[in-house]
């Protein structure tokens, strides 16, 4: 190969420490076999100082050398499942080199696949790009869980609050809340500069504020879900509870990260029946049991004690839902505009 690009997963551990042991495998393999003028690309998403620091003395560990023999690069990924309007082609490619050499044959490798090229002058800075990137939307996405909290307390309605918020032309741009935080990025991403950071004897608070009100969420969900059941005389030990939608995103099949699988076993813990529907996901494990999801129907949704929205599919319809529902507790504001006694928001 001429070019070698590295796309493994850079998961977390139980102690939410980096775990960059599949990008240690990739690039033995890739060291075992690296040839003169061979380009190698790093996108999976890690810690700032990964690409110098762990792949290039691995890499240089034969004898070649970077900028002379070989190339070596970060460029990280930036894909939006289930975007339709930006795709891979007309979406921006950073890259972060090691040396002037590296630049020049990474952007005219990227520069023949997406519209531009956006250079930056290490490795590391390519690194922090995708961190901050991740980290800007975990951060807005917990203030704006914590104002859905706060608008519970005060009896407002959130959705309403942001959507006026929105009106304004500037200085504002509207995050939406919902049960949890989900995705193989956004809700990992951050705690790699949290760890980095920790090395330094310095506190990302922001970041980790963010991690402990978005992984709230499905309890403050639970709660609501045993509220409405309790004011129905309705115990949530032993209530049938359908969940639509247990993918981390709308319209995809994803559940990498879900916080519906949180909910679940939430609600298992508690005694509830469980059960699902979603038209893109077939069945989920839950505290190691595989559940298989049901096919849906009014006479499904009018069988539950509760059906809980927890991913706006395009598939469903919120008027079909309430009409057909005992209680519907909408976490994604499906029913936006609708009024009824059967509804609870988030």
């Amino acid at each position: 190969m001429d070019v070698t690009i590295i796309c493994v997963p850079t998961p977390l551990r139980k102690t939410k420490d980096p775990d960059i042991s599949f990008i240690a495998e990739s690039t033995q393999a890739i060291a075992e076999h690296l040839h003169p003028q061979q380009l190698v690309v790093l996108e999976s998403t890690t810690y700032p100082g990964t690409t110098r620091e762990f792949v290039l003395p691995m890499l240089e560990a034969g004898g070649l050398k970077v900028g002379k023999d070989f190339y070596l690069a970060f460029s990280p990924e930036r894909i939006d499942p289930g975007n339709k309007q930006y795709r891979l082609a007309n979406t921006p490619k950073v890259v972060g080199v090691v040396t002037p050499a590296c630049s020049r044959l990474a952007a005219e490798v990227y520069g023949s696949i997406v519209a531009r090229v956006v250079p930056v002058s290490s490795t590391e800075s390519a690194e922090m790009v995708k961190l901050l990137e991740n980290t800007f939307r975990a951060v807005n996405i917990g203030l704006v869980n914590e104002i859905a909290l706060i608008c519970d307390k005060l009896h407002l309605n959130v959705w309403e609050v942001i959507e006026a918020a929105s009106s304004k032309p500037y200085g504002f741009m509207p995050f939406y809340p919902g049960p949890g935080l989900g995705g193989h990025c956004i809700p990992v991403d951050p705690h790699y500069l949290s760890w980095k950071m920790k090395a330094l004897n310095f506190s990302a608070r922001f970041i980790e504020l963010a991690g402990e009100v978005n992984s709230h969420m499905p309890d403050f969900v639970l709660q609501k879900i045993m509220l409405a059941l309790n004011q129905r005389k309705k115990s949530i030990n032993g209530a049938k509870i359908l969940l639509l939608g247990v993918a981390y995103k709308s319209n995809v099949s994803d559940t990498r990260e879900s916080p519906a699988l949180d909910l679940m076993h939430l609600l298992s813990e508690q005694g509830a029946q469980i059960a699902f529907h979603d038209p893109w996901v077939s069945s989920v494990e839950i505290s190691g049991k595989r559940i298989k999801g049901l096919l849906y129907s009014p006479a499904l949704l009018r069988s539950m004690d509760a059906v809980v929205v927890t991913t706006a599919h395009r598939a469903f319809h919120a008027k079909e839902i309430l009409k057909h529902s005992r209680l519907v507790v909408d976490t994604r504001n499906i029913a936006r505009g609708l009024t009824a006694k059967n509804l609870v928001r988030l």
